[in-house]
């Protein structure tokens, strides 16, 4: 049998309104169909070509469904220990100063186990970029509560919902953040229509250029879904977290100096 070819390579240019981004593997992708996951990958690797970085990119990925992101982006990796990212990437930064260096985190990486990793190497200022994927819930191990499950949502751990009384208020880390003077640019985004993907992106690379300025520390938070840990639709998960997700975590710049 002939091989097969792209069907990119049967449209003219001048019709091509769409290309998979140069800088994404050819590999299949191990996230749940309508997982927000797969279409921040692709921005990322977008706004890293755009920006001529490929070969001044490392990027830090931990334990939390994007371990395996270095599959998907073709730039250089390196695997950090759960919630030890920010500090790993301080270190290469601070060691390749001319790098672009970024951590993948999602909330329970970030905001339970790494929370003291990601408050101090904002606080020094590290001149890294931290994407915090917030789906409100742990996706990999099981769709457990994490600090950011809002009240009154379920979750395997919290089957009649988080209450106040026993499992506090949803930890807003972005907000946090934001007030300490070492972060300089700290923003929350979504990928839920094409308007949120294009200020998404925008965002992307806003932080990327303030990394390679060495301006401090920016944080980008992508307000996503797991509609499998939530037992929805793709849909029914976007809609969801436009109702609820967006009142507890509303969209738009915390900081920006």
């Amino acid at each position: 049998m002939a091989p097969t070819s792209n069907i990119q390579d049967h449209i003219k240019p001048e019709n091509l309104v769409y290309a998979k981004p140069a800088l994404m593997n050819d590999v299949a992708m191990h996230y749940c169909p309508g997982c927000s996951h797969g279409v921040v990958h692709k921005l990322v690797a977008e706004t890293i070509a755009d920006m001529g970085l490929e070969e001044s990119t490392i990027g830090i990925a931990p334990v939390g469904c994007a371990v395996f992101a270095y599959k998907f982006i073709d730039v250089d990796w390196q695997e950090a220990a759960h919630g030890r990212a920010p500090a790993l990437a301080s270190a290469i930064k601070r060691l390749n100063p001319d790098k672009m260096v970024f951590t993948y985190q999602g909330d329970g990486d970030l905001a339970a186990i790494g929370t003291a990793e990601t408050i101090h190497a904002c606080n020094r200022g590290e001149n890294i970029v931290i994407i915090f994927i917030n789906n409100g819930i742990y996706g990999m191990t099981g769709g457990q509560m994490a600090p950011t499950t809002l009240i009154g949502m379920k979750t395997a751990t919290t089957p009649q919902g988080r209450k106040t009384e026993l499992n506090g208020y949803p930890l807003k880390i972005s907000s946090l953040l934001a007030l300490l003077d070492g972060t300089c640019y700290v923003t929350r985004q979504s990928v839920h229509t094409a308007g949120a993907v294009m200020k998404a992106k925008k965002a992307l690379r806003k932080a990327f250029q303030n990394a390679m300025e060495r301006r401090g520390t920016s944080v980008v938070e992508i307000v996503s879904t797991c509609n499998t840990g939530w037992k929805m639709t793709p849909d029914e998960a976007n809609k969801w977290m436009a109702e609820h997700m967006f009142a507890e975590y509303p969209l738009g710049d915390l900081k920006n100096v």
